[in-house]
């Protein structure tokens, strides 16, 4: 039953995220086998919809980590649950809290011990630079932990790089690059637990470089960034321009893309005029530009549907079920028509 929930939950993401998404890249696939213990790890430039993008791209069940603040409601704690979702504790949620890893953990064995996948964000947190950060030992406690637990299991680590062209503004663009496959045993066969753990880190930040785009964080950053921005490039072609900064070869400026479509977006608007009001209440509460496009897609996957259903219902009452179906196939069709055609510029700064 948990199974068909689950599944359930990922089509109605994966058909609202194609309804908000402009394009979604995804390479590497090949790259994941159809069995055993996955431990995916992924960068995190975008908040809570990271892991949106990257399960409903994915043709394994994921389990999750996620931090533990989004747990404080036990309502939203159970039902966060039934879809594989678990707390990670970190220092700033308090030393006694810390404690309570020891059995997420355990329960990470478990999930490795039945072959199935966990996915993590080992840079610990979320931020919109183009920068792989240094990733936290976290993960490989968990690895490690389980190995030992474990002796006979094999457990493979795939890096995952997520890449947007622009993390606040919608239509969102997103890139989703696989991996080659790391076999954790492997270190812990060869070396000691502490060159293990530095190895086995180097080598996944290592990928994770080259699937999204990495600009190196030094006095160069906000000078590479501001040139790459202002040359309007894509993003989401990473092999392309993680090539122009190794090259240095870094783009002219270039006119911003102008949005013609202006009027399908005033319609747009006008047909959704009470989830877009909640959106803008929403987002005056937003401290955080990671969380723009999470708390975005989440007032548009839930309020629109419902605010076209009740549309559809009247029109059908007053007007009959052929008028009604009409509508509805228009108002799908405006929301797709924007959101594929509508250009997604980069940021102006960052």
């Amino acid at each position: 039953m948990k199974a068909i929930w689950y599944f359930l939950w990922k089509c109605f993401l994966k058909t609202n995220l194609f309804f908000y998404s402009k394009k979604i890249k995804v390479n590497g696939l090949k790259n994941i086998p159809t069995k055993g213990a996955i431990l995916f790890m992924a960068n995190h430039p975008n908040g809570l919809i990271d892991p949106l993008f990257i399960t409903t791209n994915n043709p394994r069940t994921n389990h999750f980590l996620v931090r533990a603040a989004v747990f404080k409601k036990p309502l939203i704690k159970k039902f966060l649950s039934t879809l594989n979702l678990m707390p990670i504790y970190r220092i700033r949620d308090g030393i006694k809290e810390l404690e309570k890893n020891k059995a997420i953990f355990n329960d990470c064995f478990e999930i490795f011990k039945r072959e199935e996948t966990l996915l993590i964000f080992p840079e610990g947190s979320h931020n919109s630079r183009r920068t792989i950060r240094p990733l936290s030992k976290g993960f490989t406690r968990i690895v490690f932990g389980a190995l030992e637990k474990y002796p006979d299991l094999k457990i493979t680590i795939i890096p995952v790089g997520i890449t947007y062209q622009n993390t606040t503004n919608y239509p969102s663009k997103v890139a989703i690059n696989y991996g080659e496959p790391i076999l954790a045993n492997s270190f812990l066969e060869k070396d000691e637990l502490t060159t293990a753990i530095i190895k086995i880190k180097n080598s996944v930040s290592a990928q994770l470089k080259k699937l999204t785009v990495h600009i190196a964080n030094d006095e160069d950053y906000a000078y590479k960034l501001e040139l790459l921005n202002k040359g309007q490039v894509d993003f989401t072609e990473v092999d392309k321009i993680n090539k122009l900064l190794e090259n240095k070869e870094l783009p002219t400026a270039k006119e911003v893309n102008k949005n013609k479509f202006q009027l399908l977006y005033f319609i747009l608007i006008l047909n959704n005029l009470i989830p877009f009001l909640i959106w803008k209440q929403v987002s005056k509460k937003i401290d955080e530009l990671e969380f723009i496009d999470t708390f975005r897609f989440a007032v548009s996957a839930i309020c629109v549907p419902i605010f076209l259903g009740l549309q559809t219902g009247l029109i059908s009452y007053f007007y009959g079920a052929k008028i009604a179906f009409c509508y509805t196939i228009l108002s799908l069709s405006i929301i797709l028509a924007y959101t594929k055609i509508a250009p997604t510029n980069t940021k102006s700064n960052s």
